[in-house]
């Protein structure tokens, strides 16, 4: 599911649109709607023409509220960026702009609302020429200008198409199997317990999984899952989700925590960061001012300490270290935004570079400075690793192209990765040419999590098959053969499966028969003992002993199965090899004839065990005879 949000000018008709759109007014506390304004971060669902669920975030517009908004605006696929007709750009307007911009939340659709009450085309026309002006420079300076009344339904069509056109083209979420999410809202349900929400990005939850709520560190285990508030087993990257959590109490957590997997992020006291000072700054930046930092739903006090200047002037960019009064969790690359506590103004933002520089850089060393101009374009190894990361696993060269690294740049950061245990070569010697699979650990341990589930189900719901077809595995995982196999080969080569034939297996599970199984294989073997090669036929045996244990016995290779009908003891067709090969070595060749005499049996079965040898190049036809194949 994606999740588009909203932005614009207080009373400018936002949440108005989204109940025209969606049937949900996203207003939910009384005080909001005797007021008619957002206040808190509303939310509803909504199904695009083409099928698609879409959660959307509808954000405060009004200058009071301008901090609520932006615990929502950051986890969004997409804008819809609304202007009132009537009143066109206004300051809240370019403000809310100015955060789209600084968050790079390039897609989006702006809607000129409130159509109805303008009767003068040519107000429209100047309207949407002011908008354009205002734009330019910004993301959404291409974004589509959709006329719409709310009221009336006027344009509402055609803003669902450009959604849905807008959906379309924006990449799916990332599972880099670190999922995170930045809580907006925590409360109790009752029969439930404790419910927190947000958007969820860079991993899955799933029913049962140990999670942990950062900064305090506190855990519990997911208990329920919700997305469109629909219940399910799984919340995937880019859901607006919500999560039921034992073991927490609502009063433990507060908006702004993070909820991940136990152990898989830490929070930081210091942040290094990437920072532009808006154009229209009332003032400019200096060393140690006190700022509020806001980064996904969280919004916290922090200092800021700026390097490699004395003071930064408005539209300028530098380097900062944040000290916020409360540990921050932040990753690499995050978007984050600074405003001024008092009197309120939104400053600017920028890039997180690195969540845990560890000590105080000093502020005008020139290590420090160089450092940070290389995280700001991106170290070789992190552009490679992300490049690995959105491909899955593929061919070495396709990474590098991926990457639109140097070669040669490419080769020492994969090397780097390699040695760090991120990249993997899925060659049995390790050996790394240009068409070599590779694949990121990430990746790896999503798949071999996959399959060992795949497997370990196949053998609790049948204890007596020794394995399953790992055409199944391949089926149900999807994955284009060569890449299937080169990722099995591995798994088996780590002992983490084995293999039988066409059967793969947890190396730990064992065929084990009932004592009342045991004697009704005991009693069938002693049918095959009387008559070798005049044995019963499959479905006699399956009546014997039941297909599951017939099954297993074929698994076990205690019974080899030649035809759709025939089935031997797996000795006696060894002893018919050895017949056959004397027969033919002593003759020259040797009839179906000679074998039926040989053996005692009739032509049904001879010629079953014969055509099974010509399958297994032990034998082949020569006219009417058979000869042994040469080796």
């Amino acid at each position: 599911m994606r999740v588009i949000g909203t932005a614009g000018h207080v009373d400018h008709g936002k949440s108005t649109l989204i109940q025209a759109l969606t049937g949900t007014h996203p207003d939910r506390l009384i005080e909001e709607q005797k007021r008619e304004m957002t206040i808190e971060l509303g939310f509803a669902w909504w199904q695009l023409p083409n099928g698609e669920e879409v959660g959307v975030v509808d954000v405060p517009g009004h200058r009071d509220f301008i901090e609520n908004m932006l615990a929502g605006i950051g986890g969004i696929d997409a804008v819809v960026f609304v202007v009132a007709a009537d009143e066109g750009v206004m300051p809240q307007t370019r403000e809310h702009l100015a955060i789209l911009d600084i968050l790079q939340i390039k897609a989006g659709v702006v809607a000129l609302t409130k159509i109805d009450l303008i009767e003068d085309s040519d107000w429209l026309d100047l309207i949407e020429l002011e908008l354009r002006e205002t734009l330019s420079g910004t993301v959404l300076e291409n974004s589509d200008i959709v006329r719409v009344s709310a009221k009336t339904g006027m344009g509402m069509d055609v803003l669902q198409d450009s959604i849905s056109s807008l959906l379309a083209n924006r990449p799916k979420r990332q599972d880099i199997g670190r999922p995170r999410l930045s809580i907006d809202r925590v409360f109790t349900m009752a029969g439930f317990g404790t419910v927190v929400t947000g958007t969820l990005i860079d991993g899955s939850f799933r029913i049962g999984d140990e999670v942990e709520v950062l900064p305090t560190g506190l855990k519990g285990r997911v208990r329920g899952l919700q997305n469109h508030k629909q219940q399910g087993e799984v919340s995937n990257p880019g859901s607006r989700s919500a999560v039921n959590i034992s073991g927490l109490n609502v009063d433990q957590i507060d908006r702004g925590h993070v909820l991940t997997h136990d152990g898989t992020l830490k929070p930081s006291r210091r942040i290094d960061v990437h920072f532009r000072l808006l154009p229209d700054a009332s003032h400019p930046i200096k060393h140690n001012q006190e700022v509020k930092l806001f980064i996904g739903a969280t919004e916290v006090q922090a200092r800021l300490r700026l390097l490699g200047q004395q003071q930064l002037k408005p539209g300028e960019e530098a380097w900062l270290q944040l000290e916020p009064s409360d540990p921050v969790v932040a990753v690499r690359g995050d978007r984050y935004i600074l405003r001024r506590p008092s009197p309120g103004e939104t400053l600017g933002g920028g890039k997180v570079l690195d969540p845990h520089p560890g000590k105080r850089h000093k502020r005008f060393a020139q290590p420090v400075l160089d450092r940070l101009e290389a995280l700001q374009v991106g170290k070789p190894d992190e552009v490679l690793l992300q490049a690995l990361i959105r491909i899955g696993v593929g061919p070495y060269h396709q990474v590098i192209a991926q990457s639109n690294l140097e070669k040669t740049d490419a080769i020492s950061a994969f090397n780097l990765l390699n040695e760090n245990g991120q990249a993997i070569v899925l060659e049995e010697k390790g050996e790394l040419k240009d068409k070599s699979l590779v694949t990121s650990q990430v990746f790896w341990d999503g798949f071999e999590k996959n399959v060992m589930t795949e497997v370990g189900k196949f053998h609790q719901t049948n204890p007596l098959r020794l394995g399953m077809p790992r055409e199944e595995i391949k089926s149900k995982l999807k994955l284009d053969t060569l890449i299937f196999n080169a990722m099995f080969a591995r798994m088996i080569l780590r002992k983490k499966l084995a293999e039988k034939g066409p059967l793969v297996y947890v190396p730990e599970h064992k065929v084990e028969f009932t004592s009342i199984q045991k004697k009704q294989v005991d009693e069938l073997l002693v049918i095959f003992e009387k008559a070798p090669f005049s044995p019963p036929t499959i479905k006699k045996c399956i009546e014997q002993v039941g297909e599951d244990v017939y099954l297993a016995m074929v698994d076990l290779e205690i019974l080899l199965q030649l035809s759709g009908e025939i089935v031997l003891r797996t000795s006696d067709y060894q002893e018919a090899i050895k017949d056959v090969t004397e027969l033919i070595s002593k003759n020259g060749s040797m009839t179906l004839g000679q074998a039926r005499d040989h053996w005692g049996t009739t032509r049904r079965y001879v010629q079953a065990i014969l055509e099974f040898m010509d399958s297994q190049n032990i034998t082949r036809r020569d006219g009417d005879a058979r000869v042994l194949r040469k080796k």
